[in-house]
């Protein structure tokens, strides 16, 4: 499977937990941020790949779990801690749900918003890393 997870350099302190995200964290020049919340439990998010973008989501608060397929396995890998980031690189399909109460996904991405970079439709997708 075309991920990995990274863990975030933080500084620990009686007062409040601090995670850095910089540039020699990130594998990537980083083109855009986004986040999700107020995701109902029964709610999944994602379901789609992309061709050439990277992303590095992260569990600010609460948890969910992203579902990874290459069209040959499947796995399952839960975020629930705000200094592991789960990176996935090019052509992984990504699901997310279960998503608790007041939970916050944050996604670090390797470009700004380009439709035809994204794979849609799961069938696609199929079809699309067949041929890689």
């Amino acid at each position: 499977m075309n991920i990995e997870i990274i863990n975030l350099p933080k500084v620990e302190d009686y007062r409040g937990n601090l995670a850095i995200i910089e540039k020699d964290v990130v594998p990537f020049d980083i083109k855009r941020v986004y986040y999700l919340y107020d995701v109902p439990s029964s709610a999944k998010r994602g379901g789609h790949a992309h061709k050439d973008q990277i992303e590095l989501l992260i569990a600010l608060s609460g948890s969910f779990d992203v579902i990874l397929k290459n069209g040959k396995t499947t796995q399952t890998v839960t975020l629930n801690k705000p200094d592991k980031g789960l990176l996935i690189k090019t052509n992984v399909w990504r699901e997310l749900e279960n998503f608790s109460s007041g939970s916050v996904c944050l996604v670090v991405v390797s470009d700004v918003f380009k439709e035809d970079d994204y794979i849609r439709e799961y069938d696609d997708y199929l079809t699309y890393v067949n041929q890689l």
